[in-house]
């Protein structure tokens, strides 16, 4: 009885998490306007999708942005991780640690704010960034990604044996070497989850871009919440669709990466 009904609650959380995302992928193939009103099977809006050069041009930006700011996340949260997790104490390292997790906490009207007025300060005293655009987003999403990648890669090398890379020491190697033969392939599926992650992060954003994109960076988001007021486009579910399709592929080779790793 007990397993029965762990199993109804676990049934009904997964459709409540993916019931919508099913009505979008459904309703790409409306050949109707309205959400509402089923008429038959078409793939009008899919052709409709490739011509639009508005929703194009903005999910390239996006998908561009998204993917500088996960890699560099992930860079430069794996630096951050091993500092934490491998240099013991220093000095202000506490600090250090606040500053990286705070964009958790932080409500992102006020990340974009705060970045925008650093932009504007940073543009009169030094000139740069000129003006708003691609740069400043990214800038402004990988402030938002860094936390999430630090904070998995942290938890991965918090679990790992520290014995390993001890071993690889004590027989010569380089600490480098103990990077990169040892430690690196053993938090890679981290690292991988990591990206994705980051990588739906950035995609996903539109508060933070919304103060920091200019007129030559607007995102996918920014366009979807711009067109809420005049009702959604079925293009723009043709197009949830196609995303939710790569994203699902992405997470499934994830899966079979650290499956292979735990075997």
């Amino acid at each position: 009885m007990r397993f029965r009904w762990s199993n109804c609650v676990l049934f009904f959380g997964y459709l409540f998490l993916y019931f919508p995302l099913i009505c979008i992928v459904v309703y790409s193939f409306n050949e109707s306007r309205f959400v509402a009103h089923w008429t038959g099977f078409s793939l009008k809006w899919y052709k409709a999708l490739v011509s639009n050069s508005i929703i194009l041009r903005a999910t390239f930006t996006s998908v561009k942005i998204a993917s500088l700011s996960a890699t560099i996340s992930v860079i430069l949260g794996t630096i951050t991780a091993i500092i934490i997790t491998r240099f013991g104490r220093f000095n202000g390292k506490t600090i250090f640690v606040g500053a990286i997790t705070a964009p958790l906490v932080m409500p992102e009207v006020v990340i974009g704010l705060s970045l925008l007025l650093m932009f504007v300060g940073m543009e009169k005293i030094f000139g740069w960034p000129i003006r708003s655009g691609m740069t400043t987003v990214t800038i402004a999403h990988i402030t938002l990604t860094l936390s999430y990648v630090t904070m998995l890669v942290q938890a991965r090398l918090h679990d790992m044996d520290k014995a390993i890379e001890e071993a690889a020491l004590d027989l010569g190697a380089s600490p480098l070497k103990v990077f990169f033969v040892i430690t690196l392939p053993i938090i890679s599926p981290t690292i991988i989850l990591g990206w994705l992650l980051a990588f739906a992060l950035s995609l996903d954003d539109v508060v933070i871009a919304s103060f920091v994109a200019g007129p030559g960076a607007t995102t996918l988001p920014m366009i979807v919440f711009s067109s809420l007021r005049f009702g959604i486009s079925p293009e723009i579910n043709a197009l949830a669709t196609i995303l939710i399709t790569a994203l699902s592929i992405g997470v499934i080779i994830s899966a079979i990466l650290i499956y292979k790793k735990k075997i």
